[in-house]
């Protein structure tokens, strides 16, 4: 019957599993995304988000982490402490490649109120219009930086003039879109450390249990 140590591990197991499944599902729905025309200012935002993503290294990290997983089940269900050290560094590479990822989003939330002034430049008009509307707002610095373009939202010079920026609100989505992202990316990274621990636990487990096999192996040869 399996002891608790070994419940925990693979309770962490499946947990690791769906960090894999939750990063490659992510990476390929905003692959696939990204380039699709949006009909909203908040989804062309994050189109322009999604297109500059290491999400090459999410289906990367994510398709990894599943076959860790698989190699991982051997360890778990044998006695076998080899393979459980090499499970526990291929979950190490695993967690050390989330945190990267991780980190490279958030240092994408430092600087994206400055970032953003050129992408938002080089977007057609009509993606202006989107994000004009949605956000309520006239060019992006101000109504002249870049210059607004003519709608509902911006009607003339002289409206235009009087409505703020997209600047603060643009950045503002941008920064919470991926403030979400890297905070998840960081939960996995815990996931990953916590699975670490339970393998370190469960090695040193079967290390004791086999020590003791050996004691009473020998004490009942001794005894014969």
């Amino acid at each position: 019957m399996a002891n608790k140590v070994h419940l925990v591990a693979c309770g962490f197991a499946f947990l690791f599993l769906v960090t894999g499944c939750l990063e490659l599902g992510f990476s390929l729905i905003a692959r696939n995304m990204m380039d699709d025309a949006p009909t909203r200012g908040e989804e062309a935002i994050r189109h322009l988000i999604y297109q500059r993503l290491p999400l090459t290294a999410g289906i990367a990290n994510g398709a990894f982490i599943i076959v860790t997983f698989l190699l991982a089940l051997p360890a778990l269900t044998m006695p076998n402490r080899g393979l459980l050290k090499m499970a526990g560094g291929a979950v190490t590479f695993c967690g050390l490649f989330s945190l990267c990822v991780g980190v490279y989003i958030w240092v994408m939330t430092l600087r994206i109120r400055g970032a953003f002034e050129a992408i938002y430049r080089d977007q057609e008009p009509d993606v202006h219009d989107l994000v004009q509307s949605e956000f309520n707002c006239c060019g992006y610095a101000n109504s002249s930086s870049p210059a607004f373009v003519t709608n509902q939202q911006c009607p003339s010079p002289a409206a235009a003039a009087l409505i703020r920026g997209c600047s603060g609100p643009v950045s503002q989505f941008a920064t919470v879109t991926l403030d979400n992202l890297f905070t998840a990316l960081f939960g996995m990274v815990g996931i990953h450390a916590l699975f670490i621990v339970t393998l370190a636990c469960l090695h040193k487990d079967r290390k004791e249990r086999e020590r003791y096999r050996h004691i009473d192996e020998k004490s009942g040869f001794s005894n014969i």
